[in-house]
This record gives C-alpha cells, sequence and structure tokens, in this order.
C-alpha cells in the first residue's frame, strides 16, 4: 500500500494514564468492541508498510509492553508525564537514525483511518515540508490547541494550546488533532530547543511547528474529512461515544 519509497516510521506516544478514566490500567489500553485502543491504531499502521514503530509507555508500561508482545513495534520510556515533546525526546535513541518521514500520533485516538493518514504523509511528502499538521474543524474547539496559518495559505505558522489562547485566537475553530509528520532530520534537530515556558509547564511537541516555521522551512496543514477520526479519549463517556460513532471493527 506504499505510495513512496521514503522510509517511514511511528511514533505512539502511549505513556498516559487518563485520570478522568477512573481506572488504574493505562488509557490506551481501555478497550472499544472488546479491543485496547491501541491495538485498532496499529491495526491500521501495520497495513501502511512502515519501517519502524516506536510506542513511548509510560504509566504501568509494563501491561502495554505485554499487550502488544504480538506486534513488530519497539518500546521507549517516558517515566515521568512532561508533555508530547518531551514524550518524543525519550524516542530519541531509537529515531536519530532515521532519515525519512516520521508520523506521531496518539495512542488514544484509535480511529484514525488509513486514508487520513496517507492522506498525511502525501501532502507531507509532495510539499517537501519539515512537518505537516492534521487539522479538524470543530464546532466547539474548547481545551484544543488553535491553528494559526500563515495568512490564507495551507501552511502553518503555529500551534496556541488553548490554555495560552488569546480570546482572538480561541475563535479560531480549526484545531491540532495531535497526529503530524515530520522530516525525521528536522525533528530531532529542533526538539531539544522546546521549552515548558507556558501554563501547563510541559514540553508541547506543537512548539516544534513555530520553530521551524521562525527557521523559514515548511510547516504543512491537512484537514481531517472526517473530524470524528481524530477524537481522543478522556473519558468513559468519550469512549463509549466513539463505540457507538464507529460501531465493530
Amino acid at each position: 500500500m506504499a505510495t513512496s519509497s521514503k522510509p517511514r516510521a511511528a511514533v505512539i506516544l502511549a505513556a498516559g494514564k487518563g485520570k478522568r478514566m477512573k481506572s488504574d490500567l493505562p488509557k490506551v489500553l481501555h478497550e472499544i468492541h472488546g479491543r485496547p485502543m491501541i491495538k485498532i491504531l496499529l491495526d491500521t499502521l501495520a497495513r501502511l508498510d512502515f519501517d519502524r514503530i516506536v510506542v513511548v509507555i509510560g504509566f504501568k508500561g509494563e501491561l502495554v509492553e505485554q499487550s502488544l508482545a504480538d506486534y513488530p513495534v519497539s518500546f521507549a520510556w517516558q517515566r515521568e508525564q512532561r508533555g508530547t515533546a518531551h514524550a518524543v525526546q525519550m524516542a530519541q535513541d531509537q529515531m536519530k537514525d532515521f532519515d525519512g518521514t516520521t508520523l506521531v500520533c496518539a495512542g488514544d485516538v484509535p480511529f484514525l483511518s488509513a486514508q487520513s493518514i496517507l492522506g498525511l504523509i502525501a501532502v507531507h511528502e509532495k510539499t517537501g515540508a519539515s512537518a505537516t499538521c492534521l487539522t479538524a474543524i470543530f464546532d466547539d474547539p474548547t481545551g484544543y490547541g488553535r491553528i494559526v496559518r500563515d495568512g490564507d495559505s495551507d501552511f502553518l505558522k503555529e500551534i496556541v494550546e488553548h490554555k495560552d489562547a488569546s480570546e482572538e485566537v480561541r475563535r479560531i475553530k480549526e484545531i491540532n488533532s495531535g497526529t503530524f509528520c515530520f522530516d525525521n532530520q528536522r525533528l530531532f534537530s529542533v526538539i531539544d530547543e522546546i521549552d515548558d515556558n507556558n501554563a501547563q509547564g510541559e514540553f508541547y511537541l506543537t512548539d516544534a511547528v513555530k520553530i521551524l516555521h521562525d527557521k523559514g522551512l515548511k510547516v504543512a496543514v491537512v484537514t481531517c474529512r472526517e473530524p470524528a477520526e481524530v477524537s481522543g479519549v478522556n473519558s468513559k463517556e468519550q469512549l463509549e461515544a466513539l463505540a457507538e460513532k464507529f460501531g465493530a471493527k
């Protein structure tokens, strides 16, 4: 199913506990239609010819390792949850030699489709972007990072987290899905420049976008046709809503 000869890797962020799930199970092991949500995502990625997949684990990570024992993935540990950029940094030893396109996505976004992933990769490689963000339009974007485009173009200036956003930026309905493609070497050339000077005190992967843009490099935007695909799971109610939306897989 590959559409390009460029090598592909994926880094899946799966370290969280998910406090609002009210459970001691790692968030990505909560089941939808009888399958842990991270397995639903990995089954999709398995059809898309990735050369390597690294799963970043943290809270009770040994349970995630056991659950994914039959998958051709490797693991990186995030012992402290200090943000998405920090999570990706934990995969640096396994990824620093990789020269190609790296997909970064969340293990709690199980219904990301093969079509959306391939579309994201295609735009990323066609435009020669250093990074490409998958976005969605939400009627209620509360809580999500907002997409600030470069004028009216399909290129991205920055992503502003909700807690750090001005009232003007909060009116933007285009949100960051948390799914990106990066030129792997570019990603790891800037990841150490990210700081935690923000309302959450965390290292945001979204800051890599602004750093790359400010270096004069292209950062592209692709809008997902089906916003529900990029919905993450932060509560049992959201888990049930996604299960109902997508039916048995």
